[in-house]
């Protein structure tokens, strides 16, 4: 029986909502960028609900207008202890514009998915906004863009070196992750009467102090003092020489503290919490949220974000890919927490009892669908680790890769009577389902694969090889494409013992660092000869916190140091996309006379041609060279040069 709900079980965002509660003022205000989804899928609610959980009194003001006389900051008041702020479930600046830094038309994140309800650099906004009104009242900020800048980063949309969000906004702390733990904490310290000003030694968060005093030391966290901001401004190498210490201490189960200097101010970042248990991140789950936008919105169209979402269920938190341009691991951290089988059908007992709900859940799954219940076998070597990854350049042979668990709660949603088909829809790591990249894998994986393509592909099953070149994908800490054929072999046989006919859709990335036009020509033959054409590949966008941002920037990757190539300009970019685009009359001769031009006939012939035409065209090129072979030291000297290129 679907649950009938009140105005009142939402939290307060309006004046007359607070009375409805029977609340004269708040304790706590959450500023967000997106519109209120009352959804342990949206940031801002599952801080909510935490706070409320907490017995705190908590009104949300989402999507404020910052261009008028400020009334929405103005409604509640001033909150008893602090203001909240987040950019939303998105960096604002990757929300508003694309790899090529247009103007983006749509926002995932509004009702209709209108445009234009939230600024650029949407934290540095809102707390700017707050400190003017209410210089008094502390402001926290969270979130992913918070999360992802809080040292000095790149920032691609104004093309240069930001320092800790923490000086550009004026914000009094930072929590940075998943905030659930951090939070819980600043109430409870808050709630026994300890200042704000105080709170300096809460893991995962960060705060300024000033830099003429020395930061106090704490017993039990040792100190690593980064490269000042001004220096990283002087000097790139320097701002790359960071970024691993930045890495490796954020990954880290026992970290150390971080301090930078920037402007008038130290910023100190506390090492991260300790993984969530699986008991933390049920409670986090199992909050009493309606799953339902605010009733405010039912007037001005659905939200694309949550209409994504609204029948999927989220497994698991963390990603130990280490992905070199991805941020999931910077902010949900590097192991995985791993919500228990009995939250997961609890959940899935909410989702089939909402009125809409047709039978078919479109998730099980998380930042890779097939690391839940995933974790070290002997725990020890985990708290000590200091890799980004545990997957790369080889599987960890302390990662437990069984993929029993997975199976087992795939099979018990399935038998779920009000579910008809339980898709997985947010990708999987098809690496670790390989033998031979995953060495010690055991008959798991089989069965796994099995479970997902016979029952959980709602037609196409999305994967993530990224690139063919073995030297790209080393920068990507993405494995050898070899392995990707050997999945996709598997792939296929299932589908044809099961007599199904279901795509396999590979993601790629161009211009990354690293990356060549060769490469994405070879990238697009290689997938070409697999009978692909592809129509998921991105241009690189450079986000903070990742290491192919910092190479992108420096020029330098900060682990070894070493100077990489990486296509900047537009034109460059433009060279490496059009690649993917051989089927078309209009590319052919652009990508014609630009292999010529570097010498890769081999590739004009894999690319352009069927195999009949191969072969015309292959006979055309050995008559050519017979004519030219008349010439002997033009053409020696000439052809050398191309096979050296």
């Amino acid at each position: 029986m679907a649950v009938k709900h009140e105005l009142k079980n939402w939290l307060p965002i309006t004046k007359k909502e607070l009375e409805a509660h029977g609340w004269d003022e708040l304790d706590v205000i959450i500023i967000s960028g997106d519109a209120y989804v009352d959804h342990p899928a949206f940031g801002g609610a599952v801080i909510g609900r935490i706070i409320e959980s907490a017995g705190y009194r908590v009104g949300i003001i989402p999507q404020p207008n910052w261009q008028d006389d400020l009334r929405d900051f103005k409604k509640f008041g001033k909150p008893r202890l602090f203001f909240g702020v987040t950019s939303g479930c998105m960096d604002s600046m990757v929300n508003h514009y694309t790899a090529n830094k247009r103007k983006r038309s749509n926002d995932a994140y509004t009702p209709g998915g209108d445009a234009g309800f939230r600024p650029d650099y949407a934290t540095i906004t809102y707390t700017k906004i707050l400190k003017e009104l209410y210089p008094d009242v502390p402001v926290v900020v969270g979130g992913v863009e918070a999360s992802l800048r809080r040292v000095t980063h790149y920032d691609y949309w104004s093309d240069q070196l930001m320092p800790s969000i923490l000086i550009d906004s004026g914000a009094d702390l930072l929590v940075y992750g998943m905030g659930e733990q951090p939070l819980r904490e600043i109430m409870s310290l808050l709630g026994k009467g300890v200042p704000f000003h105080q709170l300096t030694n809460i893991p995962q968060t960060s705060y300024k102090a000033p830099r003429n005093e020395e930061v106090a030391k704490h017993k039990d966290w040792k100190d690593i003092v980064l490269n000042t901001h001004e220096k990283c401004l002087r000097d790139k190498k320097s701002y790359a020489s960071n970024f691993k210490f930045v890495e490796q201490e954020s990954n880290r189960l026992q970290a150390d503290r971080i301090i930078q200097a920037a402007g008038d101010f130290n910023v100190v970042i506390n090492p991260p919490y300790y993984t969530m248990t699986e008991q933390e991140i049920d409670q986090s789950f199992d909050l009493p949220y309606t799953r339902l936008p605010h009733p405010k919105y039912n007037k001005r169209g659905p939200i694309p974000a949550y209409e994504m979402i609204k029948f999927s269920i989220n497994m698991h938190r963390g990603c130990f890919g280490g992905c070199s341009f991805c941020t999931i691991s910077a902010h949900q951290g590097k192991f995985i927490a791993s919500r228990s089988q009995e939250s997961i059908m609890k959940e899935v007992d909410q989702v089939t009892s909402m009125p809409d709900f047709k039978g078919y859940i479109s998730d099980l799954g998380g930042p890779s669908a097939n690391m839940y219940g995933l974790k070290g076998k002997v725990q020890e070597i985990c708290d000590r680790c200091v890799s980004p990854s545990c997957i790369h350049p080889v599987i960890c042979s302390n990662l437990d890769t069984d993929h029993s668990q997975m199976t087992d709660i795939y099979r018990k949603v399935d038998k779920h009577p009000k579910v008809k088909k339980a898709f997985v829809g947010s990708g999987i790591r098809y690496d670790l389902l390989t033998k031979s990249y995953n060495k010690d894998a055991n008959d798991s994986i089989d069965e796994y694969m099995e479970q997902l393509i016979t029952r959980h592909v709602s037609g196409r099953l999305k994967v993530a090889p990224e690139h063919t070149a073995d030297d790209t994908l080393k920068i990507m800490r993405k494995p050898s494409f070899k392995h990707f054929h050997e999945f996709k072999k598997k792939y296929d046989q299932i589908n044809e013992k099961h007599q199904l006919n279901q795509q396999l859709i590979p993601y790629f990335i161009s211009s990354h660092p690293g990356c060549k036009e060769e490469d994405m020509a070879n990238l697009a033959a290689e997938t070409k000869d697999m009978g692909f054409r592809l129509e998921q590949v991105q241009d690189f966008t450079p986000t903070p916190m990742t290491v192919a941002t910092v190479i992108y920037y420096s020029g330098f990757h900060p682990y070894t140091m070493q100077k990489l190539f990486t296509p900047k300009s537009e034109k460059e970019k433009r060279n490496q996309h059009m690649f993917f685009f051989w089927h078309k009359n209009e590319y052919r001769q652009r990508i014609k006379d630009k292999l010529q031009s570097k010498g890769r006939e081999d590739l004009i012939e894999r690319l352009l041609f069927s195999k009949p035409e191969k072969k015309q065209f292959a006979q055309k090129e050995e008559g050519k060279s017979k004519v030219f072979g008349k010439k002997k030291s033009f053409s020696g000297k000439r052809s050398g040069k191309s096979r050296r290129k």
